[in-house]
């Protein structure tokens, strides 16, 4: 692993991370698929369009049209799309805590379906990313948490699972840049229709924090960090790549805080820390020798 994959890990950790307190302050004035949907379609034009600038063909493979289906209705339409809802009622922090567990289910679901044999190191990981958890729950059902948006959360992140288990090498093949363009649309689409059917009598309130928020998400965790992921997995592989996903629970509950003013708790300090620690064994247990081996 290079110096050149290190940043390019932190830095899609952190703007994947941010996405979260951007979207709260999104879904504080404007109805959340009508925004997602407006900011899927943006970043699709630019994705392609930068995309034919610089040679790339939208004549992709097989596996790289199914790659755009399930990257846009799995992690798009659904993964944020939930997220997106739920964050009327649930903090950022909280939000991209539970997002943060896609590792963990990752591993749970190809262990559970697929045969992907655990390491002792990756059971111990995903018993240490359920403790943290509960311990974050816990402290936030006594608070008060939103019960639905919670749920949406949890649905949200089982999406983003199925999405990297099935999706994997969607870098090979060329064209990294028109795929994340493409399954953008697909993502854009979904959520227009969903916002017609819900929300065509909820207003739009245009503040200077909706704008820059909305600018910053559709530009920086929708396409730059979809961009940065996927030249990361092409550089070191999906399993290494994946290990910068337990710093997501410190990016997601700092940036929170020094934007939105979130608290942090005891308990959600203590929890943040177990879960990047289930997180990070899990995905090193996946780097032995041996590991994800289809059981016989």
């Amino acid at each position: 692993m290079d110096i050149r994959a290190v940043f390019m890990g932190l830095a899609f950790a952190l703007m994947w991370s941010s996405a979260f307190t951007s979207a709260r302050m999104i879904v504080a004035d404007a109805p959340p698929m009508t925004a997602l949907a407006a900011r899927f379609a943006i970043s699709g034009l630019i994705g392609v369009a930068i995309a034919r600038a610089v040679g790339q063909s939208w004549h992709l493979s097989k596996g790289q049209w199914r790659t755009v289906i399930i990257f846009g209705l799995c992690q798009n339409a659904l993964y944020l799309g939930l997220n997106f809802v739920a964050m009327q009622w649930v903090e950022a922090s909280l939000a991209a805590i539970i997002a943060s567990t896609m590792p963990l289910l990752v591993a749970l679901l190809g262990w559970a379906f697929l045969g992907q044999r655990v390491r002792p190191l990756g059971i111990f990981g995903l018993f240490a990313g359920m403790i943290g958890v509960a311990i974050i729950m816990g402290a936030r059902f006594s608070g008060g948490v939103s019960v639905e948006g919670l749920i949406l959360c949890v649905l949200g992140a089982f999406a983003l699972a199925v999405a990297t288990l099935t999706a994997r090498g969607a870098s090979s093949g060329g064209n990294v840049l028109m795929i994340v363009g493409l399954q953008m649309f697909v993502g854009a689409a979904v959520l227009a229709l969903a916002a017609f059917l819900t929300e065509r009598s909820l207003p739009i309130h245009w503040t200077a924090r909706l704008i820059l928020a909305f600018a910053y998400t559709t530009l920086v965790p929708g396409l730059l960090a979809t961009w940065v992921w996927f030249r990361l997995v092409a550089r070191i592989g999906a399993v290494r790549a994946a290990t910068y996903h337990f710093l997501n629970p410190f990016f997601g509950v700092l940036v929170a805080a020094v934007f939105l003013g979130e608290h942090l708790g005891l308990s959600d300090a203590v929890g943040v820390v177990i879960v990047a620690a289930g997180i990070l064994a899990v995905q090193l247990s996946r780097q032995q020798p041996g590991a994800e081996v289809p059981v016989k």
